[in-house]
Order: structure tokens, then sequence, then C-alpha cells
């Protein structure tokens, strides 16, 4: 089927290596920490030990002293710009006070590593410890100690809408179901750490190296932060070691660096530990979730209630529109009609949250999709029947009026539950082994304002090679091969003769980059625009030297010819030379640019059709339960996703394998533990992920229904990949033994506890 499908194209659909995997695969790639300039020195941070302290005084004579120490830094030498994503409230350093252990104080620039964290012992900081709050629920209540004071009961946001008639759908409902979930703070666990390098001229301009998802934003954030205009910053794209939301210029290390290079007009670098990216990264937002349910005794979903406290942390970052997708996401996956939300975004001296791989899906989705599956097993009905029911379908428009335009959840959900032998295990059930489900929608971009496109050049060289001049980057999920598999078949020559440029805001386009699993419609759209424009150019040069009209023109790969004439023909080297050298066109410079029908969601009422496509999931696992230990045991995981047409099956299943690991990592082992406010396993030792032999098999499939929207009908893939992983695993474990699991993580502690806890009912 697929092959039939693909045939048509040359480059679309095929397996194309990753462009860059043999650079990676061999080390030769070259990341932030391996930069090495002329004259550069090394910089660390001093971190507040306090939750929640008054800043006293700061001494740092002794650290000035130490020989190889050529700045020292502080709240008194920074900035004192409110700077954030959404809501502009935390400072480089802590002024006058800090709000989580692990906050920046100071900064150090030295001539190696070690001398600049020897200097930061010797700075000596004298705090005034105040009362602090750790729990989003008490930090509301009247009385709790104040973070910001701005923040009245220390909501930093509330959202609140009302869909439908709420109070008619429960009165209507032959049940109504009630019950509490809460999820984990748990890290992207990236395996390269946050980095940079920035290096101010002679003009007190910075160019800076760093990881960064989007270079644009980046840009912007940095001189919001440091109070420049943009155009005195450059910012270059390094290679990416795992992102995941995680390196979205949210935390402060990097401006810090930009600070004191200013402060020494040399090059820094500055690389943060792995403690420091869990003590000051911006790990995901954690979230109570009080969920109420009305339902018809068919199943049919009449009115839906949830108030939800998000765990913003010390700072917001990304915490008010990962709570609004937590609030807001999960509903268009049904036909739901009725629905009444309250979110408050919470402040608390713990470590700021931000972004991670689904933003706030996860968190709305684990609870949306685990209260399925107790209404299937209260109503004794079948969780894959109630889904079906009351499934989104092609055409419709949400209650958020979403609109709906290719959606394959139903069929997602029929051929996950037939891979995994569903009905049968159903009819056929075996002790401590359990079969689970749950499915996922998400967005392909998130329009904030006016712009939620892509803007991408191609320019043809002299030897006829097309190259993508594109700032949207490469975090590792492949969007760089899949861009130009999209140029090569648009201009009909072979993937091989197209590449690639760095993102680099001197050098590439103005672009939003890698978030909302956004880049195959919107950067895939944009190349193939600016693919046709240079293809038309390259026509209108070949119709001279051909003595032909441009539309009798076809290029296959790498050969313009004549239409029913394939002998009348030129490469497209040569066009391009005769371009340049014969009829004095210029250089061939192709442009793209696109912008989706999507819409601002309106700041009130909060309708508004975010994305121009949306994708969906559905996934089934099989596991065993362990009862006399509680260890589950992953005994099969299969993903079909609706994502359109596939552009590269290889990274496509990469995607959805490792999307996959990060959930079950969610699932069963992954939780931050923090003790009055410090983080107790900031390590990988302490900090399970799941490794390679933790995992089963993660089989694929792929729904493969045409998008109207997306580049040879594509559409985004990345984050549909991790949502479904938690509720599919929790649901099984209450199929395998009978115990509903609704805190992550599902650990083997946990699961005794819940088991005795069950025994005594």
């Amino acid at each position: 089927m697929r092959e039939d499908k693909m045939k048509a194209f040359s480059a679309v659909g095929e397996r194309v290596p990753v462009i860059d995997g043999k650079e990676k695969a061999t080390g030769e790639a070259k990341y932030a920490s391996d930069l090495k300039l002329p004259h550069m020195l090394y910089g660390k941070i001093l971190r507040s030990p306090h939750a929640h302290a008054k800043i006293l005084n700061i001494d740092v004579h002794r650290a000035k002293k130490l020989p190889g120490v050529k700045a020292v830094i502080t709240a008194n030498e920074a900035p004192k710009t409110k700077w954030g994503a959404f809501i502009q409230d935390q400072t480089l350093f802590g002024i006058d006070k800090v709000r989580y252990i692990g906050e920046e104080v100071a900064a150090v620039a030295a001539a190696d590593a070690y001398i600049a964290e020897e200097a930061l012992g010797l700075i000596q900081v004298d705090y005034e410890p105040l009362p602090a709050v750790f729990d989003p629920e008490e930090a509301v209540l009247h009385g709790a100690p104040l973070i910001h004071e701005a923040a009245r009961d220390n909501i930093a946001l509330r959202l609140e809408f009302n869909r439908g008639d709420v109070v008619k759908g429960f009165n209507e409902s032959d049940h109504v179901f009630e019950e509490r979930f809460m999820t984990s703070l748990v890290h992207q666990g990236y395996t390269e750490p946050t980095a940079s390098v920035a290096s101010v001229d002679v003009n007190g301009r910075i160019t800076l190296w760093a990881p960064f998802q989007y270079i644009f934003t980046a840009q912007r954030r940095l001189a919001q932060a440091l109070n420049l205009p943009s155009s005195k910053i450059r910012v270059i794209q390094t290679k990416v070691g795992g992102g995941f939301g995680g390196k979205t210029a949210d935390e402060n290390s990097i401006p810090i660096c930009c600070l004191l290079s200013q402060a020494t007009g040399k090059p820094v670098k500055m690389v943060l530990t792995r403690e420091e990216e869990f003590v000051a990264g911006r790990p995901r937002v954690p979230a109570v979730i009080y969920l109420k349910m009305g339902v018809k005794k068919d199943g049919t979903f009449m009115a839906k209630e949830v108030k939800l406290f998000a765990d913003n942390g010390a700072y917001s970052g990304k915490g008010p529109s990962t709570m609004k997708t937590a609030a807001m996401r999960p509903d268009s996956l049904y036909r739901l009609k009725n629905i009444k939300t309250e979110a408050l975004l919470v402040y608390t001296n713990k470590v700021p949250t931000g972004a991670y791989r689904g933003f706030g899906n996860p968190q709305g989705t684990f609870a949306l999709e685990s209260m399925v599956d107790i209404i299937a097993d209260r109503l004794h009905l079948d969780p894959c029947d109630v889904r079906l029911k009351n499934a989104v379908q092609t055409g419709d428009t949400t209650a958020h009026r979403w609109h709906i335009r290719s959606c394959e959840y139903s069929q997602c959900i029929k051929e996950a539950s037939a891979a995994v032998r569903w009905r049968e295990r159903k009819e056929n059930k075996q002790k401590g082994i359990g079969v689970g489900i749950a499915g996922c929608i998400h967005a392909c971009g998130n329009r904030h304002f006016g712009m939620d496109g892509s803007n991408i050049f191609i320019r043809f060289t002299e030897d006829g090679k097309a190259r993508i001049i594109s700032g949207e980057g490469d975090i590792g999920q492949g969007i760089n091969t899949v861009l130009t598999q999209i140029a090569a078949e648009e201009l009909g020559i072979p993937v091989q003769d197209v590449e690639i440029s760095t993102a680099d805001t001197d050098l590439t386009p103005f672009c939003l980059g890698a978030f909302a699993s956004r880049l195959t419609t919107m950067a895939g759209n944009a190349v193939k625009l600016a693919a046709a424009d240079a293809k038309q150019q390259l026509f209108d040069i070949a119709s001279r030297l051909l003595e032909v009209h441009p539309e009798d023109l076809l290029c296959k790969e790498g050969i313009i010819s004549v239409k029913g004439s394939p002998t009348r023909s030129l490469t497209v080297g040569a066009v391009v030379q005769a371009g340049l050298f014969k009829l004095a066109k210029g250089d061939i410079l192709g442009k793209g640019f696109f912008n989706p029908d999507s819409e601002v969601a309106d700041p009130e009422s909060h309708y508004g059709n975010i994305s121009p496509t949306y994708q969906f999931s559905a996934h089934a696992v099989v596991v065993r339960v362990h009862e006399e230990t509680g260890k589950v045991e992953i005994l099969d995981y299969v993903a079909a996703h609706d994502s359109g047409r596939i552009m590269n099956p290889t990274i496509a299943e990469g995607q959805i394998q490792g999307g996959v690991a990060q959930g079950i990592g969610y699932a069963l082992l992954e939780d931050m533990q923090i003790r009055m406010g410090k983080v107790l396993n900031p390590n990988f030792t302490d900090f399970k992920v799941p490794l390679a032999p933790d995992l089963p098999p993660i089989r694929t499939i792929m729904i493969e229904a045409e998008d109207p929207q997306g580049p040879f009908g594509a559409k985004g893939l990345g984050e549909s990949t991790i949502v479904p992983a938690a509720p599919a695993i929790a649901n099984a474990i209450f199929d395998a033994i009978g115990v509903r699991m609704k805190n992550l993580p599902f650990t083997a502690e946990k699961i005794l506890q819940a088991i005795k806890m069950d025994s005594k009912h």
C-alpha cells in the first residue's frame, strides 16, 4: 500500500539517511561545548542554597583577587530588566531576594573552569531565610508565603472558560464520575547539557553560539534580558544534543555568559553541569487535575469539568502556555460540547518549570484518557468502543473551534488495538497481564501572533547544486533531511544535490524555529514554495536556451528537458552557468514564505483555530504486573499515528520510538524528588530514565491519510509520540490487576501500596 501511494515520488517517502548522521556517528559533529576561540575564558555561576531568602550582602573581593579570575558579576553589574516568554517576572540574578534553590546570585569568568569554580567558593553571600511554600494547592491558600509581591495568592495566571451548557450536560447524564490525578516533575533528559560561547566585538556586538531550538526568538529574548537592541546580538545554532522543549531560551545561564563576555571583552564559554541542569533548568510543569465527567449509559460524553493546578515553580518561562495546553488541548480529541475549565498557574519555591515534548498535553491527556477507561469499566463497556463512539472526525469543528481537516484517530484506535490482539486478550484474560490504549490530538503549529509560518530561500550554486537557506534549525529530529527531500522532489533533482545552511540570525531569513511540531507543515510548505520559485527561474533561462516556452519543460534527476522530446535537454548546472555568464541573469534565488490560515485564539474566550491541521495517535500496550514486587513489564507496544504522508519512514519511526521511550519513563520511572525545595536526585544515577535494555520492541503503524494543508500531504509527528504513553500504561495496569494508578510515575513502590490499599476495601 505504501509503495502504491509513494511510487509517483522520487525523494518524498524514501528512507534517505539523516544528512548529519555520519558526522554524529563518527564524533565529528561540533557542539557548543566543543568550540574553542582564541583567548577564551570559562564561566561559572554561584547559585542560591535557599528556597526563599533575602539577600543581605554579597562580598566578591576575595574571588576577584584569585589569580586567573577576569570578572565577577552580580545583580549590581547586570541589567535589572525583568524578562520572560509570556510573563516578565525573572531577572538574570536574584535582586534583594532569591526564590528557589539554584537561583543565580553571581557569576565568574576565569582562565579555566577550575579557577572559576574555586572563585565561586570565595564569594560570601549573607542571607535571611524566609518562609517558603512548595505545593501549588497550598500556595494559593490565604496566609501562604508570597513569592512575587505582584502575584496575589501566588497565582501567576488564571484561565477560565465555558463551552456549551455544562449544567445541562451533567443534568442529562446518566452517570457522573469524578477523579483526582497528579503528574510529576520530570527533566527533559537531553544528553548535551546547556552550553554557550559568547564573544563581544569592539563595537559591543555579541556573537553567540548555542544549541537553541529557535534562533530568532532566542535573539529577541536575549535582547530583552540584556537590555540591548536585537541587532546587537547574532545567534548561531550549534548542533543540538537533544532539546525536547528545554532549550528554548528561558533559563539564565546563556545571557549571563553574554554578560561575562561584555565584562571581560573576551570570548566566554559556559557549560552547565548535570546537577545544574536539574536544579536550574526548566523541567516539565507538574499538575494536579480534578476531573469530572458526565456520560450517557451507552458511553456518550455529555459534560466535562476540570480544575487544574499547574506548578509554575519560582518563575514563569513557558508555564502559561503549557498550562493552557494541558487545560484545553485534550478536549478536541472527542466530540465534547459542554466544558467548564478553571486552571491556575501557581508560583512555588521550586525550580522554575517549562516546556517539554508535548507541552502540557501529556498532563491533560493522562487525566482524560485515564478517565475514559474508568468510565468504560464502570459502565461495563469496551474502552475502544467508548473512544470510537466519541472520537473527533474529519470535517468536525471542535468545542474550541478547531477545524479538523484530516483525522484518522478512529483508524489509529482500530489498528493499534488489532495489532495487540485486543479482543482476544479481553476474552481470554491471563493473571497479571493487561492491555491498555490511549489516544492523542496535537497541533502542527500554534499561532500566538500574526505569523506562525516559515520563510526559506533556495539558492543554486554555479555547479547546479541547490542550497536551502533556512534559520529553522535541526534539533536532532531530522527536519533538515526532510526539507532536502521536499526541495529535491519539487525541483526534480537528486537529494544528494541539495544541502542546507546552518541557522544563523545574520545569514538566514526570519523564522520561528522548532516547537509545537510545526516544522514539517510550516517549513515544509515554505521550502516547497521556494523550490517552485527557483524552478520557475531555471525554466525561464532554459526556455531561452532550448527555444521553447517554460511550461513545455520538465526537470527530472537534475536534467531539464522538453516534454515529449527528452533528447532536447540541459543539466541544471549548465542552465545555472548560462544564466550567470551568458544571459547575465544573476543568481537563481527562490523564495518561499508560508503563513497558514490558522488563528490567534481570542484572549478572553480562547476560541480560535490555532493550527492549520492536527496530528493524531493511539498507542496500545500489553503489560505484565508482578504483584509480589510491583514491577511493570511491558510485553508489547504499538503506536499508530496519523501524521499525513510520511516524508521519511526511518526518521518517522525514530521519532515515534524516541517519544515512546520518553513516555515510558514518564509513566514508570521519572520523578524529580524535591524536599524543602532541594532536588534530591539531580543526576542520571538517581533520576532514572529508561535505557535500551529497559524498553520493549516498539512497533509503529503509519495511517497515511493525505493532509490538505501539508507539503505533499504531510503533517507533524514529533510530540504526539509521547502523549498517550502514560495513560495507555495506566489503563493496562488496571486491566492486569484491577488497581487504578492516578499519580505519576507508577513506581513499584506505588503499585505495591495501591494493591495493599485495594485489598482493604
